[in-house]
């Protein structure tokens, strides 16, 4: 057994230890309409940076920026001024704003470099207004940068770890406006969807929500939303939707899925894949090209050329292949009839799909 079956055999073993299906709370499978993050972006300069900002030369923009900033702060730089700067940077900032955030709170934002800075290590982020979808600022970011990365370098060699080119500044933005939430405005009705959709898990969620308040307030929209009637007053409505994040319900099974990781070549499946009887013969070929270069001499005298010959000796082998039967009403059967094919994770995901094609994997496939 090779090295990928030793692994998927691991994968497996976790996944029949959480075979059997266990409540969740309400919290955990859905969230309330509304009660959500909000994406915050914007422009702004690093400054004092130790001669690893960006070249200006090759980036005009972060000498436009720096040369508008010091026209606002009162300094006029002559007209034509060509700025050779190393010591700034122009960096994308991006934070997620909470839900029910108030002007004051503190935010942690990322400070991404756009153009050809070397490191941001040591330097400082000067005020930025952070926007949202709708283009009004909800923050003001400002601080000095935390980066992970490390790097040197001396004659003509060089040497890095991590990223230096981005990094964190905790607690870097402060809020300064709200974004506007209304929950139960419409009546007290309230919405819970779903972080995914299935008839199944709603119909079950909805009885349980009622079964918990002993009378009818919750009600299936569609597959992923569910509607609730709940009370109008704010602290009462607060203790509602407490009360229905902790209700425990018992999720449907998830569908038979196998997703296949084509760039790593991983291949994932859940405990509901079944394979119908099948034969498969499965076999690679492989092609090795050995290239020796040899030297051609002129004679003596002659007007010929010193040339190089290359010499190539192609090889290909074909390994044999056998039909084998695959079958398997569970997971741990699936994956000993795949394993017995020693197949590579690449060639599983063909061999995945030709049994697909065939109707003898009783699963959907996804590619990631």
């Amino acid at each position: 057994m090779n090295a990928w079956a030793v692994q998927l055999g691991a994968m497996v073993l976790m996944a029949l230890l959480s075979l059997p299906a266990q409540a969740e709370s309400v919290r955990e499978l859905s969230s309330f309409a509304g009660v959500r993050d909000n994406q915050l972006v914007g422009y702004g300069l690093v400054v004092g940076l130790d001669s690893t900002g960006d070249q200006t030369t090759q980036a005009p923009f972060t000498s436009q920026s720096l040369t508008n900033m010091l026209s606002q702060l009162g300094v006029t730089v002559p007209a034509g001024t060509n700025l050779q700067l190393r010591n700034v940077a122009a960096v994308m900032v991006t934070a997620d704003l909470p839900p029910f955030s108030r002007p004051g709170q503190r935010l942690d934002i990322v400070v991404s470099s756009i153009a050809n800075a070397r490191s941001l290590r040591g330097g400082t982020l000067l005020m930025t207004p952070l926007k949202g979808a709708d283009g009004d600022t909800y923050a003001i970011a400002q601080g000095n940068m935390l980066v992970g990365g490390a790097g040197a370098q001396a004659g003509g060699s060089s040497v890095q770890i991590n990223q230096q080119a981005s990094g964190r500044i905790p607690n870097g933005a402060m809020v300064e406006r709200e974004v506007p939430l209304n929950l139960g405005g419409n009546g007290g009705m309230l919405e819970l969807q779903l972080n995914d959709s299935d008839f199944g898990t709603v119909q079950r969620m909805v009885t349980a929500i009622n079964n918990e308040f002993g009378q009818s307030v919750a009600y299936a929209r569609n597959g992923r939303v569910i509607a609730l009637d709940g009370p109008t007053d704010d602290n009462a409505r607060v203790n509602f939707m407490a009360r229905v994040e902790n209700v425990q319900v018992t999720p449907t099974q998830a569908p038979a899925r196998v997703v296949l990781n084509s760039r790593t070549g991983s291949v994932v499946m859940n405990s509901a894949v079944t394979l119908r009887e099948a034969a498969v013969a499965h076999g690679s070929l492989s092609i090795m090209i050995d290239t020796q270069f040899g030297v051609s001499q002129p004679n003596p005298f002659g007007e010929g050329e010193t040339v190089v010959v290359p010499d190539a000796d192609i090889d290909i082998e074909q390994q044999e292949a056998y039909l084998q039967i695959v079958e398997g009403a569970q997971l741990n059967e699936v994956v000993n009839a795949l394993n017995a094919l020693g197949a590579t994770p690449q060639d599983l995901m063909s061999i995945l799909e030709a049994l697909k094609a065939s109707g003898s994997l009783r699963a959907e496939l996804e590619v990631i």
